[in-house]
């Protein structure tokens, strides 16, 4: 009795898919190493395993020659197919062109920063010249610009300094004034309170001496100073 066909699906087991793994992408790698051997063909092959892990193989020649052919064999294929695919022919002049553009930037850049002079002729240099002071005008007015602006903000923060300092020197005078209004009235009602002074008066001695005889003159220039 023959043995019926064998229904392929994903091993449960995760050792026994390893194993399974392991020994058909062996036998995988041997039988296209054979195929290329025996039948001159050109063989790429490439497994990835499920951990990501990267297993290939080529024949004769690199595997970047093999997929650069099958990808051009695979755009004429599609040409065939699809008519307008025709329209991708242009990529590769498009990309030569931009190419030399970028390539002519990058020159003319370097220039710019003083290499690469050699090859300039007098007037390709005068050109140069004409766009170096071009720049460095613009840049100068630019410059100019942010200076007038950056000065402007430095003169609005002084009028706003002077303005807060007025009014912290009119507070200060107005409490200094309060200060004195307050002092004077104190001074006014310890005035007002405190006694009178007494009345300068003659020593006893004095009258008696007057009682007995003329007082000398300089007794009297006293008292009638007092």
């Amino acid at each position: 009795m023959g043995r019926g066909p064998v229904q392929l699906r994903r091993i449960e087991n995760k050792i026994n898919r390893q194993v399974t793994f392991s020994k058909r992408r062996n036998g995988l790698l041997k039988k296209a190493h054979e195929i290329s051997v025996l039948c001159d063909a050109e063989v790429a092959l490439i497994v990835f395993s499920t951990k990501g892990k990267l297993y290939e193989y080529s024949s004769h020649t690199s595997m970047e020659d093999i997929l650069e052919r099958y990808q051009r064999y695979s755009y004429e294929e599609r040409a065939v197919l699809d008519p307008n695919i025709e329209d991708q022919e242009n990529w590769g002049d498009e990309y030569r062109r931009l190419k030399s553009k970028l390539d002519a930037l990058q020159k003319s850049q370097r220039q710019l920063l003083g290499e690469q002079l050699d090859s300039l002729n007098m007037k390709e240099l005068q050109k140069l010249e004409h766009q170096l002071d071009s720049s460095l005008n613009h840049i100068r007015s630019r410059k100019n610009q942010l200076m007038f602006d950056s000065i402007s903000e430095l003169q609005k923060k002084e009028k706003s300094l002077k303005d807060q300092n007025g009014v912290l020197q009119k507070l200060m005078e107005a409490e200094k004034e309060k200060n004195n209004t307050h002092l004077w009235e104190q001074q006014s009602r310890a005035t007002t309170t405190s006694p009178s002074p007494a009345p300068a008066t003659v020593p006893d001695f004095m009258i008696t001496l007057n009682i007995g005889g003329k007082l000398p003159q300089w007794m009297l220039r006293t008292v009638s100073n007092r």
